[in-house]
């Protein structure tokens, strides 16, 4: 599974969504995506990469498009 694969499963998994229901995703644009589906995105990422993604990032990861940035910070590749 390429990294790419594993950052999307971790939004289907935490949301319960389809893959392509992630383009253009922003925080709270479903009912999933709430401060404890925040976290659970958050736990699944960190799992996925064995990373531990630091708090002012917790909080700037808004969208699908800027966890891919953010990911990216952790030298984790997205292709």
């Amino acid at each position: 599974m390429t990294n790419l694969e594993k950052y999307i499963e971790a939004f289907t998994t935490s949301f319960e969504l389809d893959a392509n229901a992630l383009e253009g995703l922003e925080y709270q644009g479903v009912a999933q995506w709430d401060s404890v589906g925040h976290m659970s995105l958050i736990a699944a990422l960190e799992d996925a990469f064995d990373i531990m993604i630091e708090v002012d990032d917790i909080l700037a990861l808004n969208s699908f498009e800027k966890g891919k940035e953010i990911i990216a910070k952790y030298g984790v590749e997205l292709s």
